[in-house]
Order: C-alpha cells, then structure tokens, then sequence
C-alpha cells in the first residue's frame, strides 16, 4: 500500500516540512481548523484543476496520463499546499492535512483495497452469454448485492463476469455504463455498508437500518426505471449485431457455470463485521496524532482490514486472480488520484461548511426555506449535484451537518431532508467517474479489457440522459 499513497504521503512531507522548520505549534491550530468564511473561491482552483486533468488530459493525451498521473496529481496537490503554507502558517496545513488524512482519506483507501484485493480472489466461472435478459439480470444482482457487500465489493465481484460474457459482442460500453449506475451506486442505498456517505451517517448516529425503511421506495423507483431502459436499450443493440458475422470470442470455455475462491466470502463477511464492531464498539480510547483525534475502533477497524487482504492474497491460488484479470492498476490510480483530491477538497468543504457567511453562501441558501426550513429538494439536488464533482463522502458530512448534525432530529422530525441528502449524496454519485471510487476502479478495469469506454464528458451526457429525468421524477414524489 505505500505506493499507492504517494501523493499523500508527499503532500503531508511538504506540511511536516515547514512545520520542523518554522516550529510552529501543530495544537493550536487544532480547536477550529481553517476559517472557511475568510477564503476565497480561489482556493478552489487546485481542486477544479484536478477535476479539469482528470477530465480532460485522458482524452487529449492518453499516453501521457497514463505515466503521467500520479504526477499530475502531486503537481495539483503542491499547488495547493506551497501557498497554505505560505498564507496560514504550517502548524495550520499539517493539522488539516493530518485530519483529512487520517480521518478520511487513509480509512476510505484501506477500506476499497480491500473489498478490492478480497473480491479480486472470487471467480464466476464458465463463459454467460451476454444476452439482454443476462446483462440485466447481473444487474439487478449486482445492484441487490451492493447494499450487502458495497458498492465496492459487487462492482469488483460482477465486472469481470460481466465483461466475459459480453465481451464477443460489438456494442457493449452501454453495458458498463449502466453497471456504473446502479452496482457502483444507486444499489448501495439500503445500508450503511453500501456506500461511504452512508456509513459515515452510520458513524454520526444514524440507526443501521433507517436507511433501508426511507430510501426503499427511492431507490425501487429508480432501479427499475433504469433496469427496464437497459433491457429496451441492449435489446436494441443485441438485434444490431445479428446478421454480422460473429465475432470472436476472446475468453471461450466450455466450464460449467461455478463460483471458485469460495474462501474469500467469509473473508468478505469479516469485511462487514469489522465496519459494525468500529461502529458499535465504544471503548472511549483515542489517539491524538498532530492534533487529530484517531478512536481505538478505527484503527483497529484499518488494520483489521489490512489483515483480512493479507489472509485473501496468501491463501488465493494466483490462477484464480490470472483468470479473473486481476492487477493492482486500478487501486493506483484511485490511490493516487483520490489523495490530490481528498487534499485539494479541503478549503472547498472548509467554504461550504461556513454556510451563509462563505464564499458559496448562494448555494446555501438554495437548500433553505423562506422560514429558515429546509428545502427538501434542494438537499437533495445540491448534495447530489456537488456530490457528483466533490465525491460523495464529504459532501454527505456537509450538507448533514448543514441540516442540523443532529442525527436523532434527522431521522424523526426532518427524516424526508434526512433522506433527501443520503438519495442525493448515493444517487447522484453515479454523474460522473469521480462521484464514487467504484465508479474509477470499473473504468480503469473495462478500459483495461479493451473496452472503448467514454471519455469523462461523454460519460456526463449518458448519465445525464437517462439519471436525471429519473432524479426529477424522485423530486416531485417525494421532496416537493
């Protein structure tokens, strides 16, 4: 894992640097953080520059990022740290760093390598053909399986199988697409073990299953919308290719259908079991590193999934992984990528989190009311919509604690914004590539079996074709 961190791990060097240099305190920058009402929206340019290379550098010059990446990402990520340091002083930098490290980011990678390295090891043999009625019958598998074992786990459990299967037809990057929407998000709406931004909420108090109760209807109101669109649109395609002259197939076998790696599933189970336990297990032990308050559950949550990667890699036969396709490409590139955005997100969560006295004080106020109520289509279109370029994580803490932060009065009298924001925040993760990790990881690895997939604004246009009408639909149910 070292590897995969080096944009964060050379960001913090930076921060620690000018600390051991000037000796400024590291503690007493602890108590408030940075003031995000005194920043300006030029903070923000590192990030937009990140989201723009990530956007726009693969298509123009694909060779190059693809070398090139971790560079582009530590390049942004200096960008931002050099004049932190220069205007707030370095104690100020290391804190916020250290936090958004230790807090967000480590937690959050360990967590995907992981479900990663573990799902990586399960094998769905034999060759499915990808008929319409299969394609979307993985699907709607995938996506109930996405709320169990998260986003993360199903998209790296099904991918593979699903790219096998339709890997002899001609027209198959809709296939991913919408795989991308409903098993790397929309299905990890039932559980706080389905998506990040819901485990969070899970932390800050939200009872385990008050996320299956209110977003069930949601969530079947879109699944089969989008489910029923997929069928109609494969089909179209399937009847393209008949007539033309098969293609050849690159993975023919004549084994039976059958699940090999079988050792993996209690593995992922320990997965699960560990996430509760940080959860539910209160010791009142915590660490203060830099200033950064660590409880003893997390890190015994980390290393316990450190360890259960551990145990899948030594006891995974290496043809299970072979034939699966296996590589630690696409968790590099998260890795890397994600650090120079958990890095240079942090002055913009720090604007949004000084709500009206902000530079983004305009968007707050599109999620309150005349009367100071919250406007319950507004959560869910601003967290949605931001959640789609922020990822969805932080963006979810935000606009929860926008709303209040208490997690009792969320799920009781404001339950609807409650749900509002958790919809927006899973859903709307699925607008772009960078909305949810899994949503990177199945790019990487389609691309990487010959998929043609699209670039990241032609991906815009196939989510906003088919998801937002369907947000719209959800707004007049249920937020209006």
């Amino acid at each position: 894992m070292p590897t995969t961190k080096a944009a964060a791990c050379a960001a913090m060097l930076v921060a620690l640097a000018g600390y051991v240099l000037s000796g400024t305190p590291v503690l007493a920058a602890e108590a408030a953080g940075i003031d995000g009402a005194s920043l300006s929206l030029a903070w923000g340019i590192p990030f937009v520059g990140m989201l723009l290379s990530i956007a726009v550098i693969p298509l123009l010059a694909g060779h190059f990022w693809h070398h090139n990446y971790g560079k582009v990402a530590l390049l942004w990520s200096l960008v931002l740290l050099v004049p932190f340091v220069l205007s707030f002083g370095s104690g100020l930098v290391v804190y916020e760093v250290v936090h958004a490290a230790l807090l967000e980011y480590v937690p959050f990678i360990i967590l995907l390598f992981s479900l990663f390295t573990i799902s990586g090891g399960i094998l769905l043999t034999g060759n499915l053909k990808g008929s319409p009625a299969v394609n979307t019958s993985l699907l709607a598998i995938g996506t109930v399986l996405a709320s169990i074992i998260g986003t993360t786990g199903a998209s790296m459990v099904l991918i593979r199988p699903l790219l096998r299967a339709n890997d002899e037809r001609r027209y198959n990057v809709h296939t991913v697409v919408f795989f991308i929407f409903l098993v790397s998000n929309i299905g990890g709406s039932l559980t706080p073990l389905g998506d990040p931004p819901l485990f969070l909420g899970f932390l800050k108090g939200v009872d385990f299953f008050w996320t299956t109760q209110h977003l069930f209807h949601d969530t079947a109101v879109v699944g089969v919308i989008l489910l029923a669109a997929f069928y109609l649109l494969d089909r179209h395609f399937y009847a393209r290719e008949e007539g033309r002259a098969p293609k050849c197939d690159p993975t023919p076998t004549t084994e039976g259908l059958g699940l090999r790696g079988v050792r993996n599933l209690p593995l992922l189970a320990g997965v699960i079991v560990a996430i509760l336990m940080s959860a539910l297990w209160k010791p009142g032990i915590e660490f203060n590193i830099l200033g950064t308050h660590v409880p003893l559950p997390s890190v015994m949550r980390d290393l316990a999934l450190l360890a259960l990667a551990g145990v899948s890699i030594w006891i995974t036969p290496a043809f299970i992984r072979e034939r699966n396709g296996f590589d630690w490409e696409p968790i590099r590139e998260v890795a890397k990528l994600f650090a120079a955005i958990f890095l240079t997100i942090i002055p913009v969560i720090a604007i949004l989190k000084a709500g009206a006295d902000g530079a983004l004080a305009p968007l707050v106020a599109l999620v309150t009311g005349e009367g100071g109520e919250p406007f319950n289509a507004g959560y869910f279109w601003m967290t949605g919509l931001l959640s789609g370029f922020l990822d969805n994580a932080p963006t979810y803490l935000v606009f929860f604690n926008l709303a209040g932060g208490d997690a009792q009065e969320l799920m009781t009298t404001h339950a609807v914004t409650l749900e509002a924001i958790s919809a927006g925040a899973v859903f709307m993760g699925a607008l772009t590539y960078i909305g949810n990790a899994p949503n990177f990881m199945v790019l990487a690895i389609a691309k990487s079996r010959g998929v043609a997939m699209p670039s990241f604004f032609g991906y815009m246009a196939w989510s906003g074709l088919f998801l937002l009408p369907c947000f719209a639909l959800l707004t007049w149910l249920y937020f209006l």
